[in-house]
């Protein structure tokens, strides 16, 4: 009799837990790594709205399989599962070590084009959720984000099926800062600022740890974390949580970055097509379309750096930049900027002031993958558990996001 009220109980919990998640307005989609289907391949399903008739069953696949004609077809027997967690189950994504398989769990395109996971286009907002056990790594836990596989490089040498990038929104751990909550967004599912790769993402000031996934229960039960990014179309703003805390995180120096100094010499490129005079260093062939101009209305800061009888150098900080001026006295006196260099970028929140890719048609735009993504590396990316993904349609407040996160430190579940 203790047993079954035990597992009453647990059952109870559990609802309350998924409630939690579901009860927020704006969920589309939230998988707990319970709920199946009830008969024939008994996937893994969402928690939907009720009257949603989609509740995106996932599917195992190994994306080199698919693209390189490579390696061995992906099962659910290659996602362990650790049988508790905050919503009582979780799949392991492992350090695979042979180069031809790197499988995730997907709701084909097909089966999500134009659906309420399907989050795109004008005035669109959107928030990813997860709850983790980060044992290494930085790249994918969630989203539409098709990579692409057109990138000229030596893994691409041998590949049979070539496609463009078809990324929209996805949550990230960490890519340019390793453990930290990285959302990721694309204006045109391709690269940005003239690179190969797409760089509008941010990332929590909070990292998380790395904990190798075969620790002892205790410890995984210790060790949840619970990501999340949040786009906000009406503030043009992109964050990312960790725990619920968001944090500031900026970059210095942005021009010397591997990545991020491609957004430098678009702010510059920016700059010099507003100022009347041809610049040494501007090149009138940039796409405006990838000029990038955070708003500088009004400076939150000014520190004075140097002052001569010429003249004064400045730094001004504002929302999202940090940005060195130098001012020239004139004939009467009068000082007018001579130049300017950006010198600190935002990271979190990171701003970006498009709506969100929409693809042509459901042929093709990508998948929602969890555990990893599509792209032309074909690295291993993130390992370890991952307990819980959620989706909204609009931005989660810091109160919302502190809420899902305090589950992760309720008593772990065992599945009902």
């Amino acid at each position: 009799m203790v047993g079954f009220q035990a597992v009453a109980e647990a059952d109870v919990v559990h609802a309350d837990r998924v409630a939690t998640v579901t009860n927020i307005p704006g969920c589309v989609a939230f998988w707990d790594f319970v709920k199946h289907e009830p008969g024939g391949q008994r996937r893994f399903t969402a928690h939907v709205p009720p009257g949603t008739t989609n509740d995106f069953p996932l599917d195992a696949g190994n994306y080199v399989r698919d693209y390189w004609g490579e390696g061995r077809e992906a099962t659910y027997a290659d996602f362990p599962l650790l049988g508790r967690g905050p919503f009582g189950n979780a799949i392991r994504i492992m350090k695979e070590t042979d180069p031809t398989f790197r499988p995730f769990l997907f709701v084909p395109r097909a089966r999500l084009h134009d659906s309420p996971l399907d989050i795109k286009g004008p005035g669109k907002s959107v928030s990813v959720v997860v709850w983790a056990i980060r044992e290494s790594g930085n790249h994918a836990l969630a989203g539409i984000w098709h990579e692409g596989t057109d990138l000229k490089q030596a893994s691409t040498a041998n590949i049979r099926r070539v496609e463009r990038g078809q990324r929209q929104y996805a949550l990230f751990a960490g890519l340019n800062v390793e453990g930290s909550a990285c959302g990721h967004v694309s204006e045109n599912g391709s690269g940005s600022f003239l690179n190969r790769y797409a760089l509008h993402k941010c990332n929590s000031a909070g990292v998380s740890p790395a904990v190798p996934a075969d620790s002892p229960e205790s410890v995984l039960d210790a060790s949840w974390q619970c990501f999340a990014m949040t786009f906000d179309n009406e503030k043009n703003e992109l964050t990312g949580w960790l725990d619920g805390v968001a944090g500031d995180r900026w970059l210095e120096n942005p021009k010397s970055d591997r990545l991020i100094s491609s957004a430098h010499r678009a702010y510059m490129q920016d700059h010099y097509a507003r100022t009347p005079e041809r610049e040494s260093a501007e090149d009138p062939t940039f796409p405006k379309d990838q000029y990038f101009n955070p708003p500088e209305d009004t400076p939150v800061a000014t520190t004075l750096v140097a002052e001569t009888a010429e003249g004064r150098t400045e730094l001004r900080a504002y929302r999202h930049t940090k940005v060195r001026v130098v001012l020239r006295k004139d004939a009467d006196g009068i000082l007018t900027e001579a130049s300017r260099d950006l010198v600190a970028l935002r990271l979190n929140p990171w701003w970006f002031p498009h709506d969100i890719y929409t693809p042509s048609d459901g042929g093709s735009g990508g998948p929602f993958t969890i555990g990893r993504v599509i792209h032309s590396s074909r690295g291993v990316g993130f390992t370890g558990w991952i307990g819980g993904v959620a989706v909204f349609n609009r931005a989660l407040t810091a109160e919302e996001l502190q809420r899902l996160a305090a589950l992760r430190r309720q008593s772990p579940l065992p599945p009902p």
